[in-house]
């Protein structure tokens, strides 16, 4: 199998050696979207709330531009850097994943690029 390389300008551009995301047969594994401003390339304001909405409405744009979906995401990870923003992020969450959400791990970690509060990436059906 070959793999896509899939680029939308509608998401931030990768600030590392990396790709926005990878298709590979029916699946396409997208990198971590933290809550950058495609138009800016800075961090939205407004919290982890702001940030987490940010976030999944990159990852939304990524997903289309390769011609799926937010439905059709089987598996996320969550990375938060304080776990006192779980339930808010899980608010802006269930916004994006309104029935059978996927699979998910949420992990708390030390740091994320540009002191971000939270980064997700997914792996979708195409």
């Amino acid at each position: 199998m070959k793999k896509e390389i899939i680029s939308t300008p509608k998401a931030p551009k990768a600030i590392g050696p990396y790709s926005q995301a990878i298709r590979v047969g029916d699946f396409l594994f997208c990198a971590g979207q933290t809550g950058l401003d495609p138009a800016t390339m800075e961090l939205v304001a407004g919290g982890v709330e702001a940030q987490a909405r940010q976030v999944l409405t990159n990852l939304k744009h990524v997903i289309e531009a390769a011609g799926s979906g937010m439905d059709r995401v089987v598996k996320t990870t969550v990375f938060l850097t304080d776990m006192a923003n779980f339930a808010a992020m899980n608010a802006v969450y269930a916004e994006f994943f309104p029935e059978n959400p996927p699979a998910r791990s949420t992990i708390a970690v030390a740091g994320l690029p540009k002191s971000g509060l939270v980064e997700i990436e997914a792996i979708a059906l195409v």
